[in-house]
């Protein structure tokens, strides 16, 4: 299975490849998220060290169950070969109405077929009154006209 762009990335394909795991990722499908990922994966999410697919997945649906109403922004911050860094910010709220707003980093490696081997997570987040939000585009894809990051100050 190949997911281009592939690797070595250009700051074209960089970018482009930042935008599709941001559009997947907010889908909230945890299975076709997942499929972006190598079979044998590893991923450390905050305190969590994950290794494969079927794992990235389960991972996924709690996580979803969790936030709701998420949405999330990436941009590109570098890339070289087969890497890229990504800052991010997403929001959601708990069962309880409790909006968040989550910053972090993450560091990407890819297999030749351009599936994520790799993903390195830093993640720190705190409570937002809903007047704060920031990301309120309906739910699904970030619409282009919608600010990124930079745009918003983050």
């Amino acid at each position: 299975m190949s997911r281009p762009p592939l690797p070595p990335f250009t700051a074209e394909t960089a970018a482009q490849k930042v935008r599709m795991a941001e559009d997947g990722w907010n889908t909230r499908d945890p299975q076709r998220v997942a499929l972006a990922y190598t079979e044998d994966t590893r991923w450390r999410n905050r305190a969590e060290f994950l290794e494969g697919r079927a794992a990235v997945e389960a991972f996924l649906a709690r996580k979803w169950a969790r936030e709701l109403d998420y949405r999330l922004v990436k941009e590109l911050w570098t890339f070289a070969g087969n890497r890229i860094a990504v800052r991010f910010a997403y929001e959601y709220h708990d069962d309880s109405g409790q909006w968040f707003r989550a910053y972090g980093n993450e560091n990407w490696e890819f297999d030749e077929q351009g599936l994520m081997q790799r993903r390195l997570a830093s993640i720190n987040e705190h409570p937002i009154a809903a007047g704060e939000r920031r990301l309120d585009w309906p739910l699904g894809r970030r619409p282009d006209e919608h600010p990124g990051l930079t745009a918003l100050g983050f």
